[in-house]
């Protein structure tokens, strides 16, 4: 019975050894990244790029005072751009110390995933370079969890190769 009272807003239950995830779109493929890691959505507002930043940080944004570098997704992933549009947001995350923007294509809703629907990530997919460990099955659906630790050690790594360049 407690249980059930433990239910948060959007309805999804915490059971022991679950992990929530808030999951999104980028280019028809789903995402997941740990709802724990998760500020605030944000809809898609005015951006103010950074001189020479890497090609995927879009820039920063003025979040109630706070400035929150914003990286593209879809950039950091190789994917073809498109316009942005009502559905795109920005997906505010915490990680240590560091608050990031990631801009995505669309959230889609949150999910439980119990442990027997989690899977690592297959060697063939390149592991680290793809930022995914782990992937979550729920039916028919596969979706790509994300290491928020590896996207932004990337994103550092790749800005400290472009300042001794």
């Amino acid at each position: 019975m407690q249980n059930d009272l433990a239910a948060d807003a959007s309805g999804v239950r915490d059971a022991p050894g679950s992990r929530q995830l808030l999951t999104f779109t980028i280019q028809d493929e789903e995402y997941g990244i740990d709802i724990l890691f998760v500020q605030e959505i944000k809809g898609f507002t005015r951006i103010t790029p950074v001189p020479n930043a890497p090609h995927f940080v879009k820039g920063v944004l003025n979040l109630r005072g706070t400035v929150v570098p914003t990286i593209d997704l879809r950039a950091r992933f190789r994917m073809p751009e498109r316009p942005y549009d009502q559905f795109s947001v920005v997906i505010v995350v915490n990680v240590g110390t560091r608050v990031v923007g990631l801009l995505v294509d669309a959230v889609s809703d949150v999910l439980e995933l119990q442990p027997a629907d989690v899977s690592a990530t297959p060697d063939i997919a390149g592991g680290t370079s793809t930022c995914c460990s782990a992937m979550g099955r729920l039916g028919d659906r596969i979706v790509m969890i994300l290491d928020l630790d590896l996207l932004l050690d990337a994103v550092e790594l790749h800005e400290a190769e472009g300042a001794a360049a």
